[in-house]
């Protein structure tokens, strides 16, 4: 049997961001000969199989919490990370599901990508005797010295670098150790207390451009560039967004992904502020809840989403919560970003798109204003300086592909 007829099964949890990567692989995998299988959660379903990738489900309760008041509390606020770790307690059944549709899912492969949230991966590589990498498109998934885990809010510790790396690293295997433990036994027939398979290879799905590869990591430790889904080339704008970019100058963007929000009509009402104090035409990107416009205002368009790829370059600047993806798809366009974190590694990216000069210094939720968001609208938009260091960084980053670079590596490994 040749290496390419062999399956490949890609598991990953989460929002849009968690996904899309994975399903960007996963054309690219097929493209190249490989059988794929992706399992994600079943909102993803059709998504999926659109791009003619095979689909197998992963319980979608972790998503659905996000959604519940008590998600949305613990995502907004002072102390988000341990307040989603606290909310995660206790969910012994809801991890049990997951690790069974994993297993399901990984019947017949040959080989395993998983994201961390998807946490039997490593076990049930271990179970088939197969290679297997776990991948994430942030610098979260070996420790170094060279910064902090960019899932704490610290841009520098020091001497805790490396440290703060190996917490957040067991931090997930020390909420879900009892479910773990009783699934590697009664489900996998191993020893409970192993912690899986090591990773054939860890694939960090971010351009090098944004983030310089530390010198500590060894050679499993990979950094692909993005993995990035193509704008559909039968994608056409609505006549009502095309009509509305025509009429004027390049307009902002400003949208906060698939974070909902406590108050999403809130949060509209203070971005059409915003917009309207900076001066600014925008198109403001509702996404799964995380805004809300309750009434139309005279130079302001409202969409659900649309690609990013077709979009943003045609944006003055972007505005958004600092997800790995979209950080990527705005410098990619050449756009000076502003970054509004919530939580997780949000802050991170907000953080480097500030020392890299392409946007001011990210404003985090619970400090946001209009007056503040109209000021760093401003300066996104009129400073020739960082618009100029925004077009430097996307020439850089133009001839990066991460899934050709990751496809290299999986070829290797499975061959």
């Amino acid at each position: 049997m040749r290496g390419e007829d062999r399956l490949i099964v890609l598991q990953t949890l989460g929002t849009r961001g968690d996904v899309q990567p994975f399903l960007a692989l996963a054309r690219g995998l097929q493209a190249a000969g490989f059988a794929v299988r992706l399992a994600t959660a079943p909102r993803f379903q059709a998504e999926v199989e659109q791009a003619g990738v095979a689909f197998a489900p992963l319980p979608g309760e972790m998503l659905a919490l996000i959604d519940t008041p008590e998600g949305q509390a613990a995502i907004s606020g002072r102390h988000r990370l341990w307040a989603a770790l606290r909310l995660m307690r206790g969910r012994g059944p809801m991890f049990r599901r997951l690790l069974d549709a994993q297993w399901a899912a990984a019947q017949g492969a040959a080989l395993l990508v998983w994201h961390p949230k998807a946490l039997g991966g490593p076990h049930i590589a271990e179970r088939l005797g197969i290679p297997g990498f776990v991948a994430l498109p942030l610098p979260a998934l070996a420790p170094t010295a060279a910064f902090p885990s960019p899932l704490l809010p610290f841009a520098e510790l020091g001497p805790l670098n490396w440290a703060s790396h190996a917490l957040m690293l067991r931090a997930a295997e020390r909420i879900a150790r009892q479910p773990l433990r009783d699934w590697r036994q009664k489900v996998l027939g191993l020893p409970p207390a192993g912690r899986g398979a090591a990773a054939a290879g860890r694939l960090h799905a971010y351009s090098p451009v944004l983030v310089m590869r530390p010198a500590d990591w060894d050679a499993r430790t990979h950094v692909t560039g993005p993995w990035v889904l193509p704008t559909p080339q039968d994608w056409t704008p609505p006549p009502a967004l095309a009509a509305f970019l025509a009429a004027g100058p390049p307009p902002v963007h400003v949208g906060f992904g698939s974070l909902p929000t406590e108050d999403a009509a809130r949060m509209g009402r203070l971005v059409a502020e915003a917009l309207a104090l900076a001066g600014q035409r925008g198109v403001i990107s509702t996404g799964w809840g995380g805004l809300a416009l309750d009434s139309p205002r005279p130079g302001l368009h409202v969409i659900q989403g649309a690609p990013h790829g077709w979009l943003f370059p045609r944006m003055a600047a972007v505005v958004h919560h600092g997800g790995a993806g979209t950080t990527d798809a705005g410098l990619r366009a050449g756009c000076p970003t502003v970054v509004c974190p919530f939580f997780g590694d949000q802050p991170f990216w907000g953080r480097r798109v500030q020392a890299l000069g392409v946007g001011p210094a990210p404003i985090h939720q619970r400090a946001l204003t209009a007056e503040a968001l109209a000021a760093a609208m401003r300066q996104a938009v009129s400073d020739p300086a960082m618009r100029e260091a925004a077009g430097r960084l996307a020439a850089q980053m133009a001839g990066e592909d991460g899934v050709a670079e990751a496809i290299r590596i999986l070829r290797r490994a499975i061959l």
